[in-house]
């Protein structure tokens, strides 16, 4: 288990991050304010029906699974199974080899960074060209994504320009079309001659045997009809039944994730080229990917985060991401959802550090287009964490346990649930709060907690609110 204390403190030191994320974070919460209230009678109908359709899904997912292989294969597809990262990464490299490829393109698929499958490749000398902008620009640099739907956020407009002045040779320009254009030159000649595509899969619809993918920048469309062999990885919990569940699952995901009412691209794929198409692959892959879903479907406390539509609408409201950005996570999946499923799919003794990345404050359950109780989630896991909690999630059993963190948390318990401890807790905290705020930069333990945060001040007489509430409460 990783100690995330060191890189925390970079990154809160790193002001032009926290200026990019601030302002970044802030637009996406504007535009998908503004359209959840402007452009729906009633988004919150959108998303519990989003809700419903996938917990349908996920409740009869054995029959869903079966079904779309059936009616992928018979549409011409090649499904493969994979119970794991190692499974799928060898299955994909198998295909790439039969056909003596040495280059792949690749739509963006955080699947495929789920299962590291660029490393995998390049390991065995295939090189994986990414071909989404945000994407493109964190492969030049070698960065891991930051988000999980806009994987360079944390580079502003003059970043990305002498990033590609200095790895593609390009001029030195700010301005987004420009930038645009020169990321499009630099692929354009990849999509002509490349022979084999790679994408993800936002959805699978088993009654039709497709795969359905949302873009905005058409290079997803490139990457799967272009190439004479397509290959998509798709996460078992994507796979729905109908046309119709998808559309009701899709419909408030991208004003979550963007604030746009819809994708620029929807792309359905049905199959391989057929007799008589001029285009399209010649050969279509699906590699179902497991990789602990199996796990977390059959665990009553966590099966709920199978839902996730991967919109990052929990990062873009986290008052914690925005300040540290997602690289500090070390893990994949960043941000709320990150924190419920990365523990999940890697194991909490390699994931349970990032727990801590949460106040708590709800706001990404709020916000989750299928209504997710993130919070109430984390919240479980962190009861894994210190050795309690009624279900275990992956790697419990193999925490090691700080004796400190279980004594406070005890500690902690006992103050909350005696009530004269607990008031006269909030009487001395009243009485000492000036004192505090004032030395709080000299005070052990104190000090480290407002080096990054300003102290509350406690105002008003609190004990005797705390009985007024409480005599309320039992009157």
């Amino acid at each position: 288990m990783m100690n995330h204390e060191k890189l925390v403190n970079q990154k809160l030191a790193d002001k032009q991050l926290r200026e990019n994320l601030d302002k970044a974070m802030h637009t996406l919460q504007g535009n998908r304010n503004r359209l959840s209230t402007t452009k729906f009678k009633n988004f919150d109908e959108l998303r519990s029906r989003a809700k419903t359709v996938k917990n349908n899904a996920l409740a009869t997912l054995d029959e869903r699974l079966l079904e779309f292989e059936a009616n992928a294969t018979k549409n011409g597809m090649k499904v493969h199974w994979a119970v794991d990262g190692g499974e799928a990464n060898e299955i994909i490299y198998q295909i790439i080899k039969s056909h003596n490829g040495d280059k792949v393109l690749k739509q963006k698929t955080m699947a495929s960074e789920e299962i590291h499958l660029n490393h995998y490749l390049e390991d065995r000398g295939v090189k994986a060209m990414e071909t989404d902008l945000g994407e493109l620009i964190i492969q030049l640099i070698q960065d891991p994504p930051v988000h999980i739907v806009v994987p360079a956020i944390h580079k502003n407009r003059n970043e990305v320009g002498r990033i590609f002045q200095e790895r593609l040779g390009a001029p030195l320009e700010s301005e987004p079309e420009k930038l645009n254009a020169i990321a499009r030159n630099h692929l354009r000649n990849a999509f002509r001659t490349m022979k084999i595509g790679i994408s993800g899969a936002n959805f699978g619809i088993s009654k039709a045997g497709a795969i359905w993918l949302l873009e905005n920048e058409g290079n997803g469309r490139m990457c799967t009809t272009a190439p004479d062999v397509h290959i998509v990885i798709c996460g078992i919990e994507k796979v729905l039944e109908t046309f119709e569940d998808v559309v009701s699952a899709h419909s408030p995901v991208t004003p979550s994730a963007v604030g746009a009412p819809i994708t620029c691209y929807n792309n359905i794929i049905t199959g391989p080229r057929k007799e008589g198409e001029l285009d399209g692959p010649k050969e279509v892959h699906v590699v179902l990917l497991d990789n602990g879903r199996s796990d977390m479907l059959t665990n009553e406390e966590y099966y709920e985060a199978l839902r996730c539509v991967r919109c990052g609408a929990c990062m873009n409201y986290c008052p914690v991401y925005d300040k540290i950005g997602g690289h500090t996570y070390h893990a994949v999946y960043p941000g709320p959802i990150g924190e419920v499923i990365s523990p999940q799919i890697f194991g909490m003794e390699k994931n349970a550090d990032i727990l801590n990345f949460c106040s708590l404050c709800g706001r990404c359950s709020e916000v989750c287009p299928v209504r997710i109780p993130l919070a109430e989630t984390i919240r479980k896991l962190r009861s894994n964490k210190v050795g309690e909690g009624k279900k275990k999630a992956k790697g419990s059993d193999l925490l090691e346990h700080s004796k400190i963190e279980r004594m406070g948390f005890a500690g902690f318990r006992m103050v909350t649930t005696n009530g004269f401890m607990w008031r006269n807790g909030i009487k001395m905290g009243s009485i000492f709060s000036n004192f505090v705020v004032k030395h709080a930069d000299s005070i052990p333990v104190v000090k480290l907690w407002t080096r990054h945060r300003t102290p509350p001040v406690l105002k008003g007489n609190l004990h005797a609110d705390v009985q007024k509430i409480e005599g309320v409460i039992y009157e």
